[in-house]
């Protein structure tokens, strides 16, 4: 079965930020929109789910920390003991003073670090991967919103877009 995409494209973020809430109005399904750069607010006008990476920050950090905690310990308390300045070495606690800034430069470390591959992996940007952008355009100026068009009009659907400000507009079919 063939589907059928329509591509809007757009010369200003406003104009294109008013469309997706009209296109939204009318249900019609998003596909995806492409900008030449970040849009704020577009994704709550997309109706898009709010993020969790921010969780999963926190959890690398946790990972972080507890990475430092256990490697300080073993290191410095329980395989190779030394007398730095009259620092005591008999428990990690009573050093934990000193190896605040190591736990808090791991737990930096694994979160960013983490979370650029977490990253890496949810958008599927592989290295060496082709690019997927419909439009060369939306890398500079002009912004593209992809609309599923299966079943719908198509005459009817550019109509529409071209009233939300659309300065130009292209259907597509794919075979599937």
């Amino acid at each position: 079965m063939a589907s059928t995409v329509i591509h809007a494209i757009y010369s200003d973020d406003d104009v294109l930020m008013n469309a997706v809430k009209e296109v939204r109005k009318k249900h019609l399904h998003i596909n995806e929109v492409y900008t030449p750069f970040p849009v704020h607010g577009l994704d709550k006008a997309m109706g898009l789910a709010p993020t969790r990476l921010a969780i999963t920050a926190f959890l690398y950090g946790c990972v972080g920390i507890t990475v430092a905690t256990l490697m300080m310990n073993f290191i410095m308390i329980e395989d190779w003991p030394q007398n730095i300045g009259g620092k005591p070495s008999f428990s990690y606690i009573e050093n934990m003073p000193a190896f605040v800034p190591i736990m808090f430069e791991l737990t930096v470390f694994f979160a960013a670090h983490l979370m650029v591959i977490t990253f890496y992996m949810r958008s599927k940007l592989w290295p060496f991967k082709k690019a997927e952008n419909p439009d060369v355009r939306t890398t500079d100026d002009h912004f593209l919103m992809e609309i599923d068009a299966t079943g719908k009009d198509g005459k009817e659907l550019a109509d529409f877009l071209v009233t939300t400000g659309a300065v130009e507009i292209n259907l597509i079919a794919n075979e599937a």
